[in-house]
């Protein structure tokens, strides 16, 4: 890190013989209002004094980070304090920039408190320079380096300068899979945003190595999974490395697959609103098929949509798996918990700036002052739209 022109001097206190302060002055005060310093100060005005108070009031007024230097003196029976103020943060600026724009950046470095105005410290800008260094690292930029410039302004103000070389992008070289005995390499892969380079690399992008992106193929290969009826499957371990040029990487996953598991039942309970054979014929999964996380939700969604065409919004609809481990099979019981019934008071537009309110009341099939209707609703929506 680069630094021009500026020091912290110690805090310093003078031995004095204790006495009943009648007054407190301040100097050296430039930006920092002198009722935040009384606020952080721990000697009023009849309070004795004593070695003890002014090394409290040191520690205490340069724990607020406002002040380079603080000292305190005394004058007859009145307590001098003097401080130095540490610079404010004038001008954030960027060099080397091409994977990300400077608003993306500087929201960045606000999330860490780093900001125009603030007063320079050096430990925050650190920590906000980690912080560059960290987005780079989540794109895939290995190599990328941060460098800091403060540089002095006027008005006791400094400019920060990030430089950024950022470097090659680490591309992902091989994908490897550990455990998979049912599904092959190649078919696990193709659930997979990321990729080795192939010939759209250059335009999709997806042979460079992003943490967000793993997190979403990793679940993709999780559903992938349960669709399939393999509910003991588990991700255990993701091993990551880096070539010692830091351009390509090596993805190795270690999974354990375990069995398929079949329905040996499926059950509805709680309040079905004396509507039970109904909402039975809802569900399109039924004992003997394979498990498949993918129609459970359906399954499950179908009941809630039914539900909310007869008023209940806020129905939910848990699935409660008993799992057979010996037999790898499932008994589901979908617990129903339609709420309360609701009621549409009123209906608001927003938004339509050229086409006039009653224009668009009259697509909607789900009116005021009746039960909420979530048929009603999806089609109003798709009347409006078209």
């Amino acid at each position: 890190m680069t630094f021009i022109g500026l020091s912290v001097t110690a805090v310093s206190a003078f031995a004095t013989d204790s006495f009943v302060v009648r007054d407190i002055r301040l100097e050296g005060l430039q930006r920092v209002e002198p009722n935040t310093v009384f606020s952080y100060l721990p000697i009023k005005q009849g309070d004795t004094f004593t070695d003890d108070k002014a090394s409290e009031a040191i520690r205490a007024l340069y724990a607020t980070g406002f002040f380079n230097d603080v000292k305190i003196s005394t004058d007859g029976d009145v307590v001098v304090v003097q401080v130095q103020e540490r610079p404010a943060i004038g001008t954030i600026d960027f060099s080397g920039l091409h994977e990300f724009d400077k608003d993306n950046l500087t929201k960045a470095l606000n999330s860490v408190g780093l900001s125009l105005g603030r007063y320079y410290d050096k430990s925050l800008v650190d920590r906000a320079q980690q912080e560059l260094k960290r987005q780079y690292l989540t794109h895939g930029y290995y190599a990328a380096e941060v460098t800091t410039t403060i540089t002095p302004i006027d008005r006791d103000r400094v400019g920060l300068l990030f430089s950024v070389i950022e470097g090659p992008s680490a591309k992902i070289r091989q994908v490897n899979f550990i455990g998979n005995k049912v599904f092959s390499d190649g078919t696990l892969r193709d659930e997979m945003q990321q990729s080795t380079p192939n010939w759209f690399s250059w335009y999709t992008k997806n042979d460079l190595y992003s943490k967000d992106k793993l997190t979403t193929d990793l679940e993709n290969i999780r559903s992938y999974y349960l669709d399939r009826g393999y509910l003991e499957f588990n991700i255990d371990s993701t091993q990551v490395s880096l070539s010692p040029d830091k351009k390509d990487m090596y993805l190795t996953l270690t999974l354990h697959e375990g069995e398929p598991y079949t329905i040996s039942g499926i059950h509805l309970a709680g309040n079905l609103l004396d509507r039970g054979p109904e909402l039975q014929k809802l569900i399109k999964i039924k004992a003997g098929d394979r498990f498949s996380a993918a129609k459970l939700k359906a399954a499950t969604k179908a009941v809630v949509d039914k539900l909310g065409e007869y008023g209940y919004a806020f129905a939910t609809v848990n699935a409660q798996p008993q799992i057979d481990q010996q037999h790898h099979s499932v008994d589901l019981t979908l617990q129903v918990d339609p709420s309360r019934r609701v009621y549409v008071r009123r209906i608001n537009i927003v938004g339509n700036t050229r086409t006039r309110d009653e224009v668009v009341r009259r697509e909607m099939r789900q009116l005021e002052s009746s039960w909420f209707d979530s048929s009603r609703l999806a089609l109003s929506k798709d009347r409006i739209n078209r």
